[in-house]
């Protein structure tokens, strides 16, 4: 699982580090690096392992072929993600397009979100975790749990 959030610096190249425990979670699910493709929500980067992007395709191909939502997902998600492998130094490559939208320059932030992950500048992150804190709170207060 991708819990936690870790910091690591770009290099001259692109190249980022990911952390070791998402590394280690990856491989563990016999993979060798992680699928990328520019947010529709927020500037970030989502990075998802293979099986979580066949769930997507897999869901794509079960819309009517006829219906250009089928269309519109599958030109959004799939033909904008680039499956990105680990160096033997565990980095990855991002590509401009992608820190471009993630105005990412330098200092990069990992964020776990359970089965995937997210790719962040930190100051736009610090933003959003601040946005996200308060809107949890009021949805807490309406959530109902049972026992």
């Amino acid at each position: 699982m991708f819990l936690s959030i870790y910091e690591n610096k770009l290099d001259k190249k692109g190249r980022v580090s990911v952390p070791a425990h998402y590394r280690s979670h990856l491989s563990n699910m016999g993979y060798n690096g992680v699928i990328c493709y520019s947010s529709f929500n927020y500037n970030c980067i989502e990075a998802w392992p293979q099986d979580r992007i066949e769930k997507i395709v897999e869901s794509i191909d079960n819309l009517n072929p006829f219906d250009e939502k089928k269309d519109f997902f599958s030109t959004s998600i799939l033909a904008e993600s680039i499956n990105l492998i680990f160096d033997p130094e565990g980095r990855i490559t991002l590509s401009k397009k992608l820190l471009n939208h993630a105005r990412i320059k330098n200092n990069i932030l990992f964020v776990g979100q359970g089965k995937t992950f997210q790719i962040w500048n930190p100051g736009l992150f610090e933003k959003f975790k601040a946005i996200a804190m308060k809107k949890s709170k009021i949805n807490r207060a309406n959530l109902k749990w049972e026992k």
